[in-house]
């Protein structure tokens, strides 16, 4: 069976992605309401019965509106460190505590949780190998960490952030304290930044790149995907990303 990474939705409205390999599912992030992320896992053929837990990269409310009512509901465990666990004031029942660079099992795939450099408790990045396709979902990033690079060389499927265009940033409507703090090191990665690290990380295999959590007032899909393709040397039509509002991605490999 193909690996199937479902990106429902990327960005300041919410974050939400569910990897799928073998009838089982891994949720990463859910920063929808629960009534629109129900509604788009049906709009994409995902049985809520193939859940089998919620990882959070970190406590940001776009990153975790809904995961204790998508806990409680569907009855899935919340998958995250503990100082993440903490922040995100959740409850303690369904808690399943993990460790930076520990791998776990679950849903039939192997995890390993990286650290990235974020202004939050104890952000990080997910590895997840199906042992036949290995997947990375990497955001909400000020620079990248050598963990996060070495399994963005290692992956199948990428979603890297492309979070911002530095003209648009520094033209753009955000005051000062703002803009200074998603232009830092614990801040967003700017679409020059992402395409170096991708340029940095080919190889001889074949990568899918989504380019993940686009600003929506500091950037633009084709900005985005512009500048990438430009630095990394990427044709522009083998990189993805969501559109607009509501938009999703099925990545299959």
């Amino acid at each position: 069976m193909s690996v199937e990474v479902h990106v429902l939705a990327s960005g300041s409205d919410g974050n939400c992605a569910i990897v799928r390999y073998e009838n089982s599912a891994i949720m990463v992030d859910s920063g929808l309401s629960f009534k629109s992320t129900k509604s788009l896992m049906a709009v994409n053929g995902i049985d809520e019965n193939e859940l089998k837990g919620i990882l959070v990269t970190h406590e940001h409310i776009d990153h975790i509106r809904s995961v204790q009512i998508v806990s409680k509901k569907l009855n899935l465990p919340i998958i995250c460190n503990q100082n993440t666990f903490d922040a995100s004031h959740f409850d303690g029942n369904m808690h399943e505590r993990i460790f930076m660079m520990s791998p776990f099992d679950i849903a039939g795939m192997s995890v390993v949780a990286l650290p990235t450099s974020h202004d939050a408790a104890e952000p990080c990045a997910y590895a997840i190998d199906t042992g036949k396709k290995k997947i990375l979902i990497a955001t909400d990033m000020g620079l990248v960490t050598y963990q996060v690079e070495h399994a963005l060389q290692e992956a199948d499927i990428a979603l890297i952030e492309s979070n911002y265009d530095s003209e648009m940033l520094e033209t753009g409507p955000y005051p000062y304290i703002l803009k200074r703090r998603i232009d830092s090191d614990v801040g967003h990665l700017c679409n020059t930044v992402s395409g170096e690290v991708i340029k940095r990380t080919i190889t001889n295999h074949q990568r899918k790149i989504f380019l993940a959590h686009l600003s929506k007032k500091n950037n633009t899909p084709d900005i985005a995907r512009e500048t990438v393709s430009r630095i990394s040397g990427i044709k522009r039509m083998n990189l993805d990303c969501l559109e607009f509002k509501g938009d999703t991605r099925i990545i299959k490999e």
